[in-house]
Order: structure tokens, then C-alpha cells, then sequence
């Protein structure tokens, strides 16, 4: 099986919602919500590809080559890539029913752990889902990241229960879903929460804490005091507000702040090996796709999760090869080249 195998069968299965474009960049999907595509004129997602595009890579094969090391470690394990796998749900609602929210969450799962990465998994509405997602990780050695939305407390509090019992890599909440409209009538029982709330979540639980949503430096830093271990830099794939930022935009300001006292992961609009390197140039500790697995999922199962992982670690290593950088550690600022203002 490879890339472009699985991404044929895929685009079979997944038309009209997804087109399955060569490169997955918000254009030809501006504005479908519900659908695969971003809210408004799409620019929250376009923005996150464009400013990747606009950073380049400073070449430097000058050096004694002693390999190129991609593993990461955090949340006190060892994984082979900085590459984490979004959470994604709504497959009938926005994916045409390819496939269920259980059947992906499986999927995604299972591909990481054989690709040695992390999925993180999603919740909803739908009776069920958050306890078939700690159930699907509890049969994967406890390795995977189930991800709250930003529900009332009680409800949360029943959640944390599972998670505690579980004892699940880290858990998250994705809490830029406080006004998603794709949520129906849902939408009603998410709201912001305060430092106080997420104080509330990170003392009750056993595991990582992981915000997911933070767009500014003062965002997390608020985060930081909540005792977060994590946060993802996240727009929602542009999903939940017009006129974002471009993620990696805002990375390096967002690093200044918290220093080195939480880990960043970012996503938005990563689709190569390059990107991830550009996105690690600019403050991130590992990166975070969601769209283009579940094209992965659709085309080739668990075995394409793992295929496409493997893909954009190969790509990854040869960037790193090609700037001069042996280790994660090494891929700084200096690396790359920021576009002129």
C-alpha cells in the first residue's frame, strides 16, 4: 500500500464532503460548516498554510553527520515522532457517515500506537462516545488522550471519573469549542471556562492536563496557572471563529511567555515534513493533524494511519538532515527564515 494508493480510495468514498485535495489548504471546502471546511470565508484555516508557505528553511549540510533523532518525549513517555493525531468527531454529520466516531477513534488508535505516535480522541453529544473512547484506549495499554469539550462541571466531573480510572496518557479539553454552532442545540450547556474551573480539573485528576484552544500568550498563561502540562495552539481548524490568526504565527510569543514551563503543541494547516520542522523552528514542542487522517483512515485503515505517520517522519528526517539539525532540541529559530514585514 502507499500514500497515493490509500489517497485514491479515499477520495472513492469521501466526495462531495471531502474532495480530497492534493494539498489540504481550506480552499475548495471555504465556508462549509457543517462539511470538512472552515467557517466564513475560510481564512482562519487558509491563513495557517499561507504563513507556513511564506517561512523558509535556512540549508546547512556543512556539519559532521551523526543521524537524525525525531523522537520526542513527554508526558513521561517516548514517541517516535513530534506528530500527534487531532481529535475529529460529527463523521455522519461532516464526512458523509464514512465511517462512525467509534470506527475512527479505533482506527486512529490503533495506527498510532503501531506508528509509535498519539491520537487523542473526541467527544459529543452522542450517548456513548466519551465512554467508547476511554474503552477503545483501555484495550490500547491506557496510550491515548481522551479530549472533553468544555461541558457544565458536573458533566465533566463524570467524565473525570472514567479518566482517573482509566489513567490514559493525558486528557485534554478542547475548550475553543465553547461556541460552536456545528454543535446544534448542544451548543447551549458549553461555555468559556475560568482559571478557577480548569484549577478545579487539573487537582482532580492523576494524569496530564491539556488545553486545547490557546491562541495568545496571556491564554496560556492562564493555563499555566490552572496547572496545565500542555496546551495545543489551536484555532479548531477554523472552525469555530472567522478572521483567526495563523497558528504558527502566533507560536513564538506564545513561547516567550511560558518559557519552558509548558509544552506547546500546535496545529493548523501542518501537511509536511517541512511544516512540522517550521512549526518546531517557531516554538512548538510537536504538532498536532487532523483533517488529512482521516483521509488516511478512510483509505487504508489503521495500516494507512500508520503508513501517512510514517510518511511525514521520513520527510521530517530529511529536512533535518538538510538544515543541519540531529535532534528535536536543535531545530531553532535559526533554522528557518521568517517572511519580511
Amino acid at each position: 500500500m502507499t500514500i497515493q494508493e490509500i489517497w485514491e480510495r479515499a477520495k472513492e468514498k469521501m466526495s462531495p464532503r471531502c474532495r480530497v485535495c492534493k494539498v489540504c489548504n481550506g480552499i475548495s471546502c471555504r465556508g462549509e460548516v457543517p462539511g470538512v471546511g472552515a467557517v466564513g470565508n475560510g481564512s482562519s484555516w487558509t491563513v495557517c498554510t499561507e504563513f507556513l508557505d511564506s517561512v523558509k528553511l535556512n540549508m546547512d549540510t556543512c556539519y559532521e553527520n551523526c543521524g537524525q533523532d525525531t523522537t520526542l518525549a513527554m508526558f513521561g513517555q517516548n514517541f517516535s515522532y513530534p506528530i500527534f493525531i487531532a481529535p475529529i468527531g460529527g463523521m455522519k454529520k461532516n464526512y458523509n457517515g464514512i465511517m462512525t466516531d467509534i470506527e475512527y477513534m479505533e482506527l486512529t488508535i490503533e495506527g498510532a500506537n503501531k506508528a509509535g505516535i498519539l491520537a487523542f480522541t473526541g467527544d459529543g453529544p452522542a450517548p456513548g462516545m466519551f465512554e467508547s473512547s476511554i474503552d477503545i484506549i483501555k484495550r490500547h495499554k491506557n496510550r491515548g488522550v481522551p479530549v472533553c469539550k468544555p461541558w457544565s462541571n458536573e458533566k465533566l466531573q463524570e467524565r473525570l471519573d472514567s479518566i482517573n480510572t482509566t489513567k490514559p496518557t493525558a486528557f485534554g479539553m478542547d475548550i475553543d469549542m465553547a461556541g460552536l454552532k456545528n454543535m446544534g442545540s448542544k451548543v447551549n450547556t458549553l461555555s468559556p471556562k475560568s482559571v478557577e474551573d480548569l484549577r478545579l480539573l487539573t487537582n482532580a485528576t492523576k494524569v496530564p492536563f491539556i488545553l486545547k484552544g490557546v491562541m495568545t500568550a496571556k491564554g496560556a498563561l492562564k493555563a499555566l496557572e490552572a496547572g496545565g502540562h500542555a496546551i495545543v495552539v489551536s484555532s479548531h481548524g477554523g472552525r469555530v471563529m472567522p478572521s483567526a490568526p495563523a497558528t504558527c504565527e502566533v507560536l513564538p510569543e506564545i513561547r516567550a511567555a511560558v518559557q519552558d514551563r509548558l509544552k506547546i503543541i500546535v496545529d493548523g494547516g501542518i501537511r509536511t515534513g517541512a511544516d512540522i520542522f517550521k512549526a518546531l523552528a517557531l516554538g512548538a514542542d510537536a504538532v498536532m493533524i487532523g483533517r488529512p487522517y482521516v483521509i488516511a483512515a478512510c483509505g487504508g485503515q489503521s495500516e494507512g494511519v500508520a503508513l501517512y505517520t510514517e510518511f511525514l517522519g521520513e520527510q521530517l528526517r530529511n529536512i533535518m538532515l538538510m538544515c543541519g539539525a540531529a535532534n528535536l532540541k536543535e531545530i531553532t529559530m535559526e533554522k528557518i527564515r521568517m517572511p519580511l514585514r
